[in-house]
């Protein structure tokens, strides 16, 4: 926020007190923690949520998933491939959980794009291109690792390392045939009350945000550990 300063007349004075010297750096860390504070508070993508547990419903159907699809635990990401939190979290939090709990959890993807990530949609309907070709998961981790980036360029440059088929890739990424299902996908999450990335719903409990694996193993093992 920016503060325009009041012009006094250059015939005016005004003496200061010494006290006002010895509270300026005082007021600049306030000013700052409150600026943050301010600034933080209206950002769609956080790195943590205090908010109390809750728990909602939201549908796995049709959506890509790993590990058994009896598993006691589902994790189901509401994620977008150009929040930077997001990234964060695959890289040092899901890879990690995948490996903690093997055939253990069930993990879903969803995805939530962001109105102020222009790739956020095109980089879905990319993974459900490669998914068409057996290759969401990989495609998924390309996008998350970001070696060339998030432009269509990149998109078929992904397609390419993995060996997908570039012409039917090319012609999914034109057609746009899944922009039915992530714009479906966006508007579950918002019926279910998340609307920053990332959102988790793990056996209907919500986390919010690229929360350390700590918080995830917490929740999980709760829900091993419950009765049937």
């Amino acid at each position: 926020m920016q503060i325009t300063p009041q012009i006094t007349p250059h015939s005016k004075r005004y003496r200061v007190s010494p006290l006002v010297y010895m509270l300026i750096p005082v007021a600049f860390v306030l000013g700052l923690g409150g600026g943050y504070l301010l600034w933080g508070s209206s950002q769609p993508s956080g790195a943590a949520d205090t908010s109390p547990v809750r728990r909602v419903t939201v549908s796995t159907d049709d959506q890509p998933f790993l590990g058994p699809s009896n598993a006691k635990v589902t994790i189901v990401e509401f994620s977008d491939y150009q929040c930077p939190y997001c990234q964060v979290w695959d890289q040092q939090v899901y890879q990690q959980l995948m490996k903690s709990y093997p055939n253990k959890i069930r993990f879903v993807y969803r995805d939530l794009p962001l109105p102020m990530h222009p790739e956020a949609i095109p980089a879905a309907q990319a993974a459900d291109c490669a998914g068409d070709q057996g290759a969401y998961w990989k495609y998924h981790d390309a996008l998350f690792n970001q070696q060339y980036g998030l432009n269509r360029a990149a998109y078929e440059h992904y397609a390419a390392d993995l060996g997908l088929d570039g012409k039917a890739f090319s012609a999914c990424l034109d057609s746009q045939r899944f922009l039915s299902k992530i714009q479906a996908n966006a508007n579950d999450a918002a019926s279910a009350g998340l609307n920053s990335t990332p959102s988790f719903v793990i056996n209907g409990r919500v986390l919010i945000g690229a929360l350390p694996f700590s918080d995830f193993k917490a929740v999980i093992d709760e829900e091993l550990a419950a009765k049937p």
